[in-house]
Formats: C-alpha cells, structure tokens, sequence
C-alpha cells in the first residue's frame, strides 16, 4: 500500500497521533491485502474507487481518487469508474460519486 503524498486529512492525522498502534495495525492489513494478489497498484485504487462509491462513503473515494492518480490512473480512467456505477447503484447515486471525484481531480477554485 502506498502513502499518500498529499497529507490525509485532519481527522486522520489526529487518529494517528492519538492511537499509533491501532493505524499501525490497520495500515499492516492494508498492506497484506494489497499484496495478496496480482492487481497492480493502479488497478487496486481504481478497485477501492469503486468499493467506497458503492458503500457511499466519501472520504475514502477522495483519497483512492489521489491515490489513483500517483499510481498513474488518468481522470478518464477514474471517471470511468464513476459511471460505472450508473446501473448498479442508479443515476443518482453516480452523480454523488462524480460530484466526489471532480472533489479531487477538479478543486473548487478550478471549477
């Protein structure tokens, strides 16, 4: 699992600080999912895109969105992934997800 090189949000961090042990073991398993098969890099965040547009959770769709592009993904690749949730999950729900992926790949001031 790589880190982000931007740095994670607030809360994170603050978990981080405050409970070392608990995100090292929960970074540990990141890592040995990640290397438990064969999907490149790329790949694996553009999978997590995806698994954290169905849960509807939109801070991790951020950081795989960041993660996605250091890994080499480009903007069409991740928003592919996005409208790929339109018969799934439903229009709506792929709009939401858009709205979350143009967070990161478009920032306000660029809007």
């Amino acid at each position: 699992m790589s880190p982000l090189t931007t740095p994670p949000p607030h809360a994170y961090q603050r978990i981080t600080t405050e409970y070392p042990a608990l995100v090292h073991a929960y970074e540990a398993l990141g890592a040995a999912a990640h290397g438990a098969g064969p999907l490149d890099a790329k790949m694996r965040e553009l999978v997590k895109i995806g698994i954290a547009i169905g849960a509807g959770l939109q801070s991790p769709v951020h950081a795989h969105v960041r993660l996605a592009r250091e890994c080499g993904a480009t903007p069409a690749e991740i928003h592919h992934v996005a409208l790929l949730a339109t018969t799934t999950l439903g229009f709506p729900a792929m709009m939401r997800a858009m709205a979350w992926v143009n967070d990161v790949l478009e920032p306000k001031a660029d809007r």
